[in-house]
């Protein structure tokens, strides 16, 4: 009788002290392996999310800028000699909007790339809208298109004339992941480069 109690304490013994420690390994290694794979998970997401936040803001601004010069007249700067050289790259761009006919107002813009020290720079893009009533300049105003711009061109192509028939801008923009630095580290989102071409509309 007291063999069999015996018999029956052996079997139904617990883990050895060898067995827990193997499977607390085996459980620390995939609670691991598992947070590693979220945060790479969170720092995919995050540069994604970035790079698609700067795209919409890069389009919108390209598309207003778009607009702006198809409706523009008496484009600048201009190039030294547009009948050997009708092409001029700048930092930036000036045209007048086309007048109302019913109206003595108009306004002239400048579109430049400025310097931007600090985390919104290196540049920004800026826009400068002078205000007339026929030749009396009534009001200035500055606003910021766009920030954290890493680069900003505009290649202007004229005729004779100079007449603008061709505008060119590129526009480099730095996606906005100063927040997201202290977590994705060396995972960061790409710059994301926008190009369009734009011929003013004609008006003869």
């Amino acid at each position: 009788m007291n063999h069999r109690q015996r018999s029956r304490r052996t079997t139904r013994r617990g883990f050895s002290l060898i067995e827990m420690l193997v499977a607390l390994t085996i459980s620390a290694t995939l609670l691991t392996a598992t947070m590693v794979a979220l945060d790479t998970s969170f720092r995919s997401y995050k540069v994604t999310s970035e790079s698609v936040s700067t795209h919409v803001v890069g389009r919108l601004v390209m598309q207003r800028l778009t607009a702006l010069i198809r409706t523009g007249e008496n484009f600048g700067p201009f190039p030294v000699n547009p009948i050997i050289d009708p092409r001029i790259e700048s930092t930036a761009i000036e045209f007048e909007l086309i007048p109302d006919p019913f109206s003595n107002v108009r306004q002239v813009w400048r579109i430049e790339r400025v310097e931007a020290p600090g985390p919104t720079g290196p540049f920004e893009l800026q826009a400068t809208v002078e205000q007339y009533e026929g030749s009396t300049l009534v009001e200035t105003s500055t606003r910021t298109l766009v920030r954290r711009v890493e680069d900003a061109m505009f290649t202007l192509e004229y005729d004779v004339g100079p007449r603008l028939t061709r505008a060119t801008i590129d526009l480099t923009l730095r996606p906005d992941d100063t927040q997201a630095d202290s977590m994705v580290g060396e995972l960061r989102a790409p710059f994301v480069r926008l190009v369009t071409s734009i011929a003013p509309r004609r008006l003869d």
